[in-house]
C-alpha cells in the first residue's frame, strides 16, 4: 500500500487507473482505526478494483470546544491496519493540502433539511463541514464508489442527498454499524470511555432494542420514547437527543412503517451516537 499526501499525486495514481479502465472505492476517516473502518475497506474490495483511504482530520465539522485538538492521531498505527486488510492507497493530505486558502472565506457545501435538527441541533455547523470536506474528497479522487458506516446515520443521509443533487456520478454504499461483543456501536471516540463507562455505553443498544419492541407492540411512538428518555436519562447518560425519524429522516408520517430510532447522549465528557431500523407491523399511532 502506497501513503499520498498530496492531491497531484493521488490524481496521478488515479488517473493510471482510470486508463486501465479499473473501478475506485473511497473509505474516506479520520484516523484511528477500529474494526468498523477496516469492514469498510475490506467491502470496498467487493465493489471496486482500486480501494482508497483517506484520513484527515477535518477542522472545519468541529466546533468551538470539541474535541479537534485532542482527537486521536494513529497514523502509523492506521497505515499498517489499512495495508493488513487490502488497501491500495492512503491519502492522508495536512490541512494546507485541503484548504491552502485557509478557512475564513472557505466555499461550504450546505445539504438542507437532512443536515437540520439531531446532532446539528448541538453541533450547528458539524454537516456543513462534513458535507463540504466530503465534496473536496469526492472531487479529488472521483471514486465510483464511496462507503460509509451507519453509525453515523445522519452524515450517510447527508452524503446520499448530496450527491443525488449535485449530480455525483457516485455510488454511495452504506454499511451496517460494527459493534463490540456488548453491543457497544465501535467508535474512534470510545477510547476516551474507562472500563466501567464502556460497560455502561452498551446500555444504549439495550434501551433502543426496548424502544423498537415497545413502538413494534403499541404502534405508539411518542409514548416509547418518552419512556426510553426517561430510562437512559436513569441509566447515568446526559441526553442530547432521542428521535424517530423515517429512514430518509423526514418526520415520519400516520402511514409509516420503515423508521429509525436516533439517539445521542454524553457518558462523562464523551458524546455517543447510535440508532436503530425498526420496521413496524401496524401503521404509527
Amino acid at each position: 500500500m502506497q501513503l499520498i499526501t498530496t492531491i497531484s499525486d493521488i490524481r496521478d495514481h488515479l488517473a493510471n487507473a482510470r486508463q486501465r479502465h479499473q473501478r475506485i472505492a473511497l473509505v474516506p476517516t479520520m484516523g484511528n482505526l477500529h474494526e468498523g473502518h477496516l469492514t469498510l475497506v475490506r467491502e470496498a474490495r467487493r465493489h471496486a478494483d482500486v480501494v482508497v483511504a483517506s484520513i484527515f482530520v477535518n477542522p472545519t465539522q468541529f466546533g468551538p470546544n470539541e474535541d479537534y485538538d485532542r482527537y486521536p492521531r494513529t497514523l502509523e498505527n492506521d497505515r499498517q491496519q489499512l495495508a493488513d486488510n487490502g488497501c491500495d492507497l492512503l491519502f492522508a493530505p495536512t490541512a494546507k493540502e485541503i484548504y491552502p486558502n485557509g478557512l475564513e472565506n472557505l466555499t461550504r457545501v450546505h445539504v438542507p433539511a437532512v443536515s437540520e435538527g439531531l446532532c446539528a441541533g448541538s453541533r450547528p455547523t458539524h454537516f456543513d463541514g462534513v458535507s463540504s470536506v466530503v465534496s473536496i474528497l469526492f472531487h479529488i479522487i472521483w471514486p465510483d464508489v464511496a462507503l460509509f458506516g451507519k453509525k453515523d446515520y445522519q452524515q450517510l443521509a447527508v452524503i446520499r442527498k448530496m450527491v443525488s443533487d449535485l449530480h455525483m456520478p457516485i455510488t454511495i454504499v452504506g454499511i451496517d454499524t460494527v459493534r463490540d461483543a456488548r453491543g457497544l456501536a465501535l467508535s474512534s471516540r470510545n477510547g476516551y470511555l474507562a472500563s466501567e463507562e464502556r460497560q455502561q455505553a452498551a446500555l444504549i443498544r439495550q434501551r433502543l432494542n426496548e424502544i423498537a419492541d415497545s413502538m413494534r407492540q403499541s404502534g405508539d411512538v411518542e409514548c416509547a420514547l418518552i419512556a426510553g428518555r426517561q430510562r437512559l436519562e436513569s441509566d447515568g447518560f446526559t441526553l442530547d437527543y432521542l428521535e424517530c425519524r423515517d429512514v430518509n429522516l423526514a418526520p415520519i408520517s400516520s402511514d409509516a412503517r420503515e423508521l429509525v430510532l436516533l439517539v445521542a447522549v454524553w457518558l462523562g465528557a464523551t458524546r455517543l451516537i447510535d440508532n436503530l431500523e425498526v420496521t413496524l407491523t401496524s401503521v404509527v399511532a
